[in-house]
């Protein structure tokens, strides 16, 4: 749960930082533009409040891990939910009325986070997790989306080496194998999750892995 709150601190910080022209470059997020992206995270910010006030009486159907539901699609950024993150996130017109939004309202899930009863279970998706889970799953959410953020933006702040490290472990735990130990905790995600392509050198370093990836998470 300490990780949640790190690793949400750090993305909300990183927005916050940014000038207001670069919220037009792109994101790395296919179709998405920084702003877009800033949108989703309101829309994310809004849906761990909604989570932690809905507990659940029946036991958990889920992990931290085995909340993800993972394909091999890469996303295309036509899918009807992303067109209708870009329309929101053009309504704003201004930066700063974004930078608010996700200020407000992920400060707010930041604090529910915070109060929350670790071991309490609530529902979201139509399945049960305990709240730590639940943040913990959020930990890779987070972190992901903080390097989707900074991928055209070489001077934006990275995302904590503790988020990238129990992200890669979460990866891991997916793909039921390691990534090598040559790729660092960053290489591991943008590679597994499609968010690059691999070099041929790390292809053979991947071995028979590389024809598993990438792992897109959703």
């Amino acid at each position: 749960m300490d990780l949640f709150s790190l690793s949400w601190a750090a993305l909300r910080a990183a927005v916050a930082d940014l000038p207001e022209e670069d919220f037009a470059r792109p994101s790395g997020c296919a179709g998405w533009l920084v702003r877009d992206l800033v949108s989703h995270l309101v829309i994310d910010a809004q849906d761990v409040l909604i989570t932690l006030v809905t507990p659940a009486e029946t036991e958990a159907t889920r992990d931290a891990v085995t909340y993800w539901e993972v394909s091999q699609a890469p996303p295309t950024g036509d899918d009807p939910l992303d067109a209708l993150v870009v329309r929101l996130a053009a309504a704003y017109q201004e930066p700063r009325l974004l930078k608010f939004h996700l200020d407000d309202v992920g400060s707010a899930a930041g604090r529910a986070a915070e109060l929350a009863d670790p071991g309490l279970r609530v529902g979201t998706r139509g399945e049960v997790l305990t709240v730590a889970d639940y943040l913990s799953a959020y930990v890779m959410e987070w972190t992901l989306h903080h390097l989707d953020l900074i991928a055209h933006l070489p001077d934006a702040a990275e995302p904590p080496a503790e988020g990238l490290a129990r992200s890669r472990e979460m990866l891991e735990k997916i793909a039921g194998t390691e990534f090598p130990a040559s790729f660092s905790d960053r290489d591991a995600l943008l590679v597994g999750t499609g968010r690059r392509a691999p070099t041929g050198a790390e292809k053979t370093e991947l071995g028979e892995l590389a024809e598993r990836l990438p792992f897109v998470l959703g």
